[in-house]
Formats: structure tokens, sequence, C-alpha cells
């Protein structure tokens, strides 16, 4: 299994997010299987003729996301899924839920703004 990832410079996506859902894509596909190792931040970037700094980006932010783990001087790989945006998904409506709280909104307008926002992101 290889890393399949090409970068649209014309797409609307800053590039560094393109690298960040092909990747999650993959990993959660299984196309790109748990404990795979992914190329360094400057081998990758070097591939796609672009900055470290924007590899770096998106490796960080799937590692935020759960998606992939660093070990070192082991290297980065393939997460295994499920736990860690469990987790981060837990806090974030926790969050959410407090924030909404202290705006003062009852429990049907805050369900009713979560829900609009997930329409939002996933559609109808």
């Amino acid at each position: 299994m290889t890393l399949s990832l090409t970068v649209d410079p014309h797409a609307p996506e800053p590039p560094f997010e393109q690298i960040r859902a092909r990747i999650a894509e993959q990993a959660r596909s299984g196309a790109l299987p748990v404990g795979h190792k992914l190329p360094t931040v400057r081998g990758l970037a070097g591939e796609l003729g672009l900055a470290a700094n924007t590899v770096a980006k998106a490796y960080r932010a799937l590692e935020t996301d759960g998606v992939i783990e660093t070990r070192g001087r082991n290297g980065t790989f393939v997460a295994a899924p499920g736990d860690t945006a469990d987790r981060e998904a837990a806090a974030a409506a926790q969050a959410y839920a407090q924030r909404a709280h202290r705006l003062g909104l009852d429990r049907a307008a805050a369900l009713a703004a979560a829900q609009d926002a997930l329409r939002a992101v996933y559609g109808d």
C-alpha cells in the first residue's frame, strides 16, 4: 500500500487542506491501513512540490484529529480509528453545550443550532 496523493493548485481548498482531507479519506476507507508509515514531511513536500510547512500543517491537523500518530524518530503512522475521534467529538460537544448554556439558549435552541451546523457540513 502506498499513499496516493495529488494537490490541485487551482482547487478552492488550500493545499494543506487537500493533503489533510485525502490522507484522512484514505485512512478511513482502509486504503491506508492502520500502522502504515507515511512519508516524512520533507519527503512528501518534495514529492508534491510544496513547502515543508504546508505538509507539516496537514500532518498536525491529522494528528489532532487522531488519524495519524507520530512516534518520534520512528516516523508518522496511520492511527487506529475511533478512540481519538470519539473523545474529540465528545469534548467539542461538551464545550458547545456549556457555551450555549452560558449564552442563555434553552435546550431546543441549542439543539437547533447544532443541527443547522451539522446540516451545513454534512448536507441534508
